[in-house]
């Protein structure tokens, strides 16, 4: 049973951060350039919703996503008619924990890329290359150490994430609950040793994260 309690949340965990990386990759990159871009229309409407998770209590932020996710809420009635239901599911989990890491994926990527040098951007816009052959080819690579950087901190702070989870996972036992609401189900119930366990599991997870951030944080200012 102890052991139950101890991999249930663990690849649960496991499951939504390794969802959620490869989510911030894939959207996340494409809005910092978006944002990079200073003739953007409603730029500062884009900037405002990425970074709002940074600012707003989590829990008000899953507040306010229930009332637009749940099956009453604007989006959440269109998706019932599809039999889709993000509310107390496992999708519910990878939208809390991409909302609560966005802001720390795409704004340190976002001054990455803003700090390019505009002279190599021009010389393979000149050499006839389009923007996405030059930001994909030419500034990612270049900027590579930044990128990771950024994946890695927006990815912990998922894993860490509780008052948005809490909202939209509902905290179901075997189903919703991550590490870090495990914890939170264990000091509730009483279950001291449970937690103390789990807790020294989440501390050394983030002691790996913090090692690969340093390591990653010195090659990027060794670049410069």
């Amino acid at each position: 049973m102890v052991i139950e309690q101890l991999t249930t949340p663990l690849w649960l965990s496991f499951k939504a951060i390794l969802v959620t990386a490869i989510l911030f990759l894939l959207i996340g990159v494409p809005i910092a350039y978006l944002l990079s871009k200073k003739t953007l229309p409603f730029r500062w409407l884009l900037d405002t919703l990425v970074t709002l998770p940074l600012i707003f209590p989590p829990i008000a932020v899953g507040f306010f996503l229930l009332l637009l996710l749940g099956k009453h809420g604007f989006i959440g009635e269109l998706l019932l008619k599809l039999n889709i239901e993000i509310i107390f599911s496992f999708t519910g989990i990878i939208i809390a924990a991409f909302i609560a890491g966005l802001p720390l994926m795409v704004k340190p990527l976002q001054a990455g890329i803003e700090q390019f040098p505009k002279e190599i951007k021009e010389a393979s816009y000149l050499s006839g290359k389009s923007n996405f052959h030059t930001f994909i080819f030419v500034i990612l690579p270049t900027i590579k150490n930044a990128l990771i950087v950024a994946l890695l901190i927006s990815t912990a702070r998922a894993l860490g994430e509780v008052g948005i989870t809490l909202m939209l996972g509902g905290n179901i036992i075997g189903k919703t609950d991550t590490i870090s609401l495990a914890i939170y189900n264990a000091v509730f119930d009483g279950d001291y040793d449970l937690a103390l366990i789990l807790s020294g599991i989440l501390v050394f997870i983030s002691i790996l994260f913090f090692i690969a951030l340093n390591f990653f944080d010195k090659k990027t200012k060794l670049s410069k």
